[in-house]
């Protein structure tokens, strides 16, 4: 049994670990057990407190971090993700598709480390639509320190705002990811995400990291769930 404490510097709501980087740093629990799997899958249950031990237990088929009696979420070996539908844009491309980004008109929360609108110290991802069929949303990236739930965070709320999450807050449920590579601090990347289906308050989404040559560094699943902003409290 060991603890696992998400650092306030990591938050998504104000209370709250954003969502990617709490599963990435869960999904290294499994990576260290089973450094084969194809990807990691990540189940949110409750809002991760910050600066708080979380306790982990169980073993490689699924781990569980609680907070005292509240099961906060599981981690667990999943299967190879599918190919990525959608190729990178040019960094240019993604700079300008962040002139589009919903949230500088209206965000949910905006202290998220990754893509949060009133903080200077996180991720600064502003995804914008691309206009396409797909509806597909790009963001640039251009990383100020790399490790590996960075990369989960930078594959996270992308994927909010292609499922819609403008009007229609929502938090990460589930995130199952595989990441091959970290880009270098400084490299121009990109990030890709494209909406999935949707039913009631469940909206599905994918994502896809990609470095400034074009190399496929990291590719995400996620499941997102419509709430409340003002509900979204560690208990």
């Amino acid at each position: 049994m060991t603890t696992l404490t998400i650092p306030a510097h990591f938050n998504g709501p104000p209370r709250s670990a954003n969502g990617g980087w709490f599963a990435g740093s869960a999904a290294g629990l499994v990576r260290d057990s089973v450094p084969d799997a194809d990807a990691v899958r990540v189940r949110l249950s409750a809002p991760p407190p910050l600066e708080v031990p979380l306790t982990v237990s169980g073993d490689a088929a699924a781990y569980r971090m609680t907070h005292g009696e509240t099961l906060v979420g599981t981690a667990e070996p999943a299967a190879a993700l599918a190919p990525t539908p959608v190729g990178p844009v040019s960094f240019a491309d993604a700079v300008a598709a962040g002139e589009r980004y919903e949230g500088l008109a209206e965000h949910p929360f905006p202290t998220c480390y990754s893509c949060g609108t009133g903080r200077a110290d996180g991720l600064g991802l502003r995804p914008g639509s691309l206009g396409r069929a797909d509806g597909a949303y790009a963001a640039a990236w251009v990383p100020t320190e790399v490790s590996v739930p960075i990369v989960w965070a930078a594959l996270d709320c992308p994927g909010g705002w292609s499922a819609g999450i403008a009007g229609r807050p929502m938090v990460l449920g589930t995130m199952t990811a595989a990441v091959s590579g970290l880009p270098e601090v400084g490299e121009e990347c990109v990030v890709m995400a494209w909406p999935g289906s949707s039913s009631g308050r469940r909206f599905d989404s994918g994502t896809a990291l990609f470095g400034a040559d074009g190399r496929l560094l990291g590719r995400a699943d996620a499941v997102w769930i419509a709430v409340d902003p003002a509900a979204v409290r560690p208990r």
